[in-house]
């Protein structure tokens, strides 16, 4: 157990150093001088010269590759462009916006998807399983852009039961402790500005969790399939155990590690995901700070984006790992086998 660990955790930095590589590469290929940018559009010669030196960018490409990865493992991104902040600091600011739509989309895909697809299982071939499944064929087969473009359109602006965008009503400043705008209002005890947040966030959460939800629903209706057949739960129903509990206590159970799996692995995806859904619908996460800094070429602002996407979707595939072979036995003896070899 412990040498899995080790191993998966030395396979997480691997991978981190190999993100910081490839953004490092990128700032090598990606049209425009950032010494030029950093100047601005007006500055002489002697500024752009000035502006590389500040970069370091006046030094052979190995010096300049061992100090990016050294402040990177700092968690200095470098200095944006158009804000004149540090990186880090302007991500701050938008990354509390990003984690709150990926929450409250992760509990959309549960509190729907595990109910739509243990129904689909019980009704396996009857017209609510076919039913459902066309409704999930198309979740998971339409772009998340489209699907928000869709459903801002018929309930923001035709319906209006929701804001169309924003993450507040216009002229509402609410309270910043956290940077949450859900816990900010809570932890002022502030009821009407609780509401108004989370009415922002439903649509564009329900956006980014439709084609993930799909995918949990049709791997919790296979598996429930499946343990609806087994021995046990057949040997529970010739009992004359009450059906209900036969799917809730023994066939559901079974479904609950790979749903939980499939959710870790679906956080990391959600996150790239948020980037059209915050742009859509003009939320300031890090989704509208990037496409943004795309827009005004800022570069470093770019790629520091890029940097920290990355590394979470490392963090959070390494947590997946480590859930797996907490809950699930099965998972548990082929991740612990492969790490023997």
């Amino acid at each position: 157990m412990r040498n899995f660990v080790v191993a998966r955790l030395g396979q997480a930095i691997l991978c981190v150093w190999g993100v910081v590589t490839i953004v490092f590469a990128l700032t090598k290929v990606i049209p425009g001088d950032p010494a030029r940018i950093a100047a601005g559009q007006t500055a002489t010669p002697a500024q752009i010269d000035q502006a590389r030196a500040a970069l370091g960018l006046n030094h052979p490409w190995i010096v300049q590759y061992l100090d990016f990865i050294g402040r990177a493992f700092r968690g200095d991104l470098g200095t944006s462009t158009v804000t004149h902040q540090p990186v880090m600091h302007d991500l701050a600011q938008t990354i509390p916006t990003t984690i709150q739509l990926v929450a409250i989309g992760l509990l959309i895909i549960i509190v729907l998807g595990i109910p739509i697809g243990v129904l689909a299982a019980c009704f396996e071939n009857r017209p609510i399983d076919g039913a459902l499944r066309v409704f999930l064929a198309f979740l998971g087969g339409a772009p998340v852009f489209w699907v928000a473009i869709l459903i801002q359109f018929v309930f923001a602006a035709k319906l209006r039961i929701v804001p169309i965008s924003g993450s507040n009503d216009y002229g509402l400043a609410p309270a910043h402790h956290t940077g949450f705008t859900l816990i900010d209002s809570l932890v002022d005890g502030n009821a009407s500005e609780f509401f108004n947040s989370l009415t922002h966030l439903l649509l564009p959460a329900f956006a980014l969790a439709a084609p993930f939800l799909a995918h949990l629903a049709r791997n919790v209706r296979t598996t429930m399939i499946g343990a609806l057949r087994t021995d046990y739960v057949t040997f529970a129903h010739s009992k004359g155990l009450d059906t209900r509990r036969v799917v809730f206590h023994h066939a559901l159970r079974a479904t609950l590690a790979s749903s939980i799996t499939m959710l870790g692995m679906q956080f990391g995806w959600m996150i790239g995901s948020a980037l059209l859904v915050e742009t859509v619908f003009g939320l300031p996460g890090v989704g509208t700070y990037l496409n943004q800094a795309v827009l005004s070429q800022d570069i470093f602002a770019v790629l520091g984006g890029v940097l920290i996407i990355g590394v979470v979707f490392i963090v959070s595939s390494l947590i997946v790992d480590l859930v797996q072979i907490r809950f699930d036995p099965r998972v548990r003896a082929t991740m612990l086998a492969e790490a023997a070899r």
